[in-house]
């Protein structure tokens, strides 16, 4: 039945007309309808009932001419006008007989007192966005006049102040007709939403339902803390459930409206919905997904009668954007095939990211090791075939799962296959990153880094990339000089800057200038790392051949960067420093009783001492613990670490040094090794320790380097707040790099509020997991549930290793020593003690002289604390498996540097052998 050539539509209407007049919310529910899902009955007053309002309603103001100035102003405080005036024109003005009729006939059909009176605007529901939240939409109205009443306020939603600022901030059309759903109202028990694939990570392979009591209004308003359910989609399998404090729920109350009503205690504490119904609804929530054909929205509901849809619309930041912040939070982003793996190993990468990294922190180091590793092909002469073939694995070297940082590994082996010399340079690579597990030789040989049409391609490439690399192992000492001359140039221009006066764009342009000019210059040099493979590779074997019966530590000894190494400076400075704090009592009193946040403000009395202080600060101030992390203040920010790392070193001041065993290595080649043999290995020996050096040179580079842009990034997080896109400045680390370029290059900002936030939770719960030390996926698509399988499980408990138990590790450097384990996740009030850790970075080299030994879970002897612990003959244990998970704070252990073990001790059974 319609009036005159207006209708009501609905599911009996054919696709085009409804395409064109029903608007986006309708449009889902005619895909519900027709694709067999249980929808409560619904009827749509189409877009035409509106325009034909605006022709015969009898007014003083033209509103069809206020519907153009709001939809075809350029200006926002135009529009907004315009909207205002419209917006009380429609609200005042009489219905029209024909639409008033029309309405009737529409309430009348669904054939029940109490529906739900919805907006759907055709811009609504769109693939791009959804506009959701910006129109109206009315529960529990009852009555033919009621139900007028609510689609007039639908139609002046359309023109509404979020509205029009929705549409300008996103570059969107703006509304100019809206079409209004009537819709049976279901006295929900329980109603929430679903999503087909996870709007917080991206993964296509979840789904999440949220769940409250009663009526959803609670939940879109979020007047109610709603249950959360993340569920594996393939499987069915929940992964994760977050019980909300359910303490109110809304219900259908009267002739129009809602009640809200107190939840009791025993309903807060248990899910919302049953076993049986969160599986009905995921299944359905499958189904639906695979007929669209894309990742839905769902709205749903439970009553007596069971189960119902009540709309569903397209994810608008799940894919597309959504997948790419998706590979933020799981994985590398890589296009992988169903049946191809991945190896993940943290290794030492640990030393750089420990534990929980931001978002920002893990986005800025793939992306500069995938344009760095593609500088150090390039600088080897790789064809510029092949080396458009590195960029496929290149961006992916690191992968990011739960939070933390893992070596996407079979990239690695390919990235040494650059250089010559692949048999030997990827045993030394093993080494170098302290991987647990061999890559079998089958595989490892099948990972090139490229592949060439043809053999003799091959060979001329081959020939250049290795006559090139034999010249930079020559020339490699005047690269790294004039390397450090330009770096230098660089840091002291940027460093100088007063960054209190920088505005967040200039902050930016200056970040943006310093990370292409130095990543630039950074690959070429990445040739070092190759050449200290190779040649470090050549000693171990030389050894082997001319000193086959040299001890294990022997070969850590022999070579190593000198103990005048630039990194070994703020060790060697922090030990002057407690020397000097020695000398005065009352100055040993204030660091040790003074909380170390308070300690720097307390210095006002002892002028020479806080002249010292901010001498050190100033010298290394760009230094601080998890160094690469850009979310850890550096010392000019937060000098409380400092007073920490002061503190333990005042308790070894005037202990006896440990020595180092470099001496001892060359009394033994001075016994068994002579003459020309004697040269040979001298010779490849001072290559080594050059190159070693080097290598510390450029690393206390980079280090300088993060903690330059740090100050920028500082500028530009507290320029985000006060432009009102982030809450508070520590928000700024949630984000990515590319959202944090798109900041300031014009990209929309205005979901990221809401990203962060979810972000911001979701570390929350990944903090509580324990993280293997490697695991394997297959696929691009791998789930939680896979995940869980391979270790990635809530922290448990593991029992302490007893009396006796030797767990065996790596040497890397020599001494016994004995005493009580200081288990530590940053470098803290060690005093002597056996300092225990999961893993270190470049920032714990301060707190070195304060431990009697030094044992790591994950590392190598090649990490960069190992090497200064060497260097400041501090017995040091590497590789120790579980060994946080065993070794318990206060323990009494014995630690032998010489053969790689520590032991548990008892009570009495502690004596000092160093």
């Amino acid at each position: 039945m319609g009036v005159d050539d207006l209708q009501v539509l609905g599911p009996w209407t054919d696709p085009a007309t409804f395409a064109a007049l029903a608007g986006g919310k309708a449009r889902g529910l005619y895909t519900l309808h027709n694709g067999g899902f249980r929808v409560p009955d619904w009827a749509v007053l189409g877009t035409d009932v509106f325009d034909r309002f605006l022709i015969e309603t009898d007014t003083d103001v033209d509103l069809a001419a206020l519907v153009v100035k709001v939809t075809s102003s350029d200006d926002l405080a135009t529009a907004l006008a315009a909207g205002a005036e419209l917006r009380a024109a429609i609200v005042a003005a009489p219905l029209p007989p024909t639409v008033l009729e029309l309405i009737g006939d529409a309430y009348d059909r669904l054939g029940v007192s109490a529906i739900a009176v919805r907006s759907s605007a055709l811009v609504e529901d769109g693939l791009g966005h959804s506009y959701a939240g910006q129109f109206d939409s009315f529960l529990n109205v009852n009555g033919v006049d009621a139900v007028a009443g609510r689609v007039r306020d639908c139609w002046a939603s359309a023109f509404s102040d979020r509205s029009i600022r929705y549409a300008f901030a996103h570059g969107q059309p703006r509304a100019a007709a809206i079409a209004v759903v009537l819709q049976r109202l279901i006295a929900a028990r329980a109603s929430g939403v679903m999503f087909t694939a996870n709007p917080i990570t991206g993964a296509t392979d979840e789904l999440v339902v949220s769940a409250v009591y009663g009526l959803g209004e609670g939940l879109v308003s979020g007047a109610v803390d709603a249950d959360s359910v993340v569920v594996d989609k393939s499987t069915g399998t929940v992964l994760e459930t977050t019980v909300g404090d359910k303490d109110r729920t809304y219900a259908p109350v009267g002739e129009q409206g809602y009640a809200v009503l107190e939840v009791e205690q025993q309903q807060r504490e248990r899910t919302v919905l049953a076993d049986a119904e969160l599986a009905e609804l995921v299944e359905w929530g499958r189904k639906l997904e695979a007929d669209i054909g894309a990742p839905q929205d769902i709205e749903w509901a439970i009553d007596v009668d069971g189960l119902w849809l009540l709309q569903s619309r397209p994810i608008t930041t799940a894919v597309g954007e959504g997948a790419a912040r998706g590979a933020v939070l799981r994985g590398a982003g890589e296009v992988v095939a169903d049946d191809e793996q991945r190896i993940w190993d943290n290794s030492n990468i640990i030393e750089s990211f420990s534990g929980i990294t931001s978002p920002l922190t893990y986005t800025t180091a793939a992306d500069i090791y995938g344009r760095v590793y593609h500088g150090y092909a390039k600088s080897l002469r790789v064809p510029a075939e092949q080396l458009r073939q590195t960029d496929r694995w290149t961006p992916v070297l690191l992968g990011y799962f739960h939070g933390r940082v893992y070596y996407n590994l079979l990239h690695w082996y390919r990235m040494v296959g650059i250089a010559p010399g692949y048999p030997l340079n990827r045993k030394v690579l093993e080494a170098a990153l302290g991987v647990d597990e061999p890559l079998p030789d089958e595989i490892a040989k099948t990972l090139r880094p490229y592949t060439f049409r043809t053999p003799l391609a091959r060979l001329r490439s081959r020939g250049v990339t290795t006559v090139i690399y034999v010249r930079r192992v020559f020339g490699i000492d005047d690269m790294v000089e004039r390397f450090m001359a330009e770096f230098y140039r660089v840091y002291d221009e940027y460093d100088a800057l007063d960054y209190s006066t920088l505005t967040g764009e200039q902050a930016y342009a200056a970040y943006r200038k310093v990370d292409r000019d130095l990543v630039e210059r950074w690959g070429s040099l990445l040739v070092l790392d190759a050449i200290l493979l190779t040649c470090t590779g050549l000693m171990y074997l030389l050894t082997k051949l001319l000193l086959p019966k040299a001890p294990e530590w022997f070969l850590y000894a022999v070579v190593g960067p000198g103990a005048d190494v630039e990194s070994a400076e703020p060790a060697r400075a922090m030990t002057e420093l407690a020397q000097f704090v020695r000398t005065d009592p009352e100055l040993v009193s204030l660091i040790n009783s003074t909380p170390p946040e308070q300690i720097y403000d307390a210095l006002g009395d002892h002028a020479e001492l806080r002249g010292r202080v901010e001498a050190y600060i100033d010298r290394y101030g760009y230094r601080s613990l998890d160094e690469l992390k850009l979310e850890t203040p550096d010392l000019r920010e937060d000098p409380a670490s400092l007073f920490i790392m002061l503190r333990s070193a005042i308790g070894r001041v005037g202990e006896a040094a440990q020595h180092s065993r470099g001496a001892e290595a060359d009394e033994y080649l001075d016994a068994n090794l002579r003459g020309f043999r004697r040269r040979i290995y001298e010779r490849l020996r001072g290559k080594v320790n050059r190159s070693a050096a080097h290598r510390e040179r450029l690393r206390f580079c980079r280090t300088r380097a993060f903690g330059m842009v740090k100050r920028m990034i500082r500028v530009m997080g507290r320029d985000l707040v006060a432009r009102g896109v982030i809450d508070e400045f520590g928000d700024v680390f949630s984000l990515t790099v590319q959202e944090l370029r798109g900041c300031y290059e014009g990209a929309d900002t205005a979901g990221l509020r809401e990203l962060v936030a979810a972000r911001k939770a979701q570390r929350a719960r990944d903090a509580e997991l324990v993280a293997p030390a490697r695991f394997v996926t297959t696929g691009a698509t791998f789930g939680r549930a896979e995940l869980a399988r391979q270790g990635w499980v809530p922290v448990a408990d593991t029992p302490a290793a007893t009396v006796g138990t030797v767990l065996p590790g790596t040497p890397s450097a020599s001494g016994l020593v004995e005493g009580n384990a200081v288990v530590v996740d940053e470098p803290r009030d060690v005093a002597g003690g056996i300092l225990v850790a999961y893993r270190t970075d470049p920032g714990w080299v301060a707190a070195l002289p304060s431990a009697s030994a030094l044992v790591i879970e994950r590392g190598s002897p090649l990490t960069h604390v190992a090497i200064v612990a060497r260097e400041l003959g501090v017995p040091t244990v590497v590789q120790v498996k579980d060994l946080t998970k065993k070794i318990r704070p206060g323990m009494r252990i014995r630690v032998d540097g010489t053969n790689g073990t520590v032991t548990v001790l008892s009570e009495g059974d502690l004596r000092n052998e160093t």
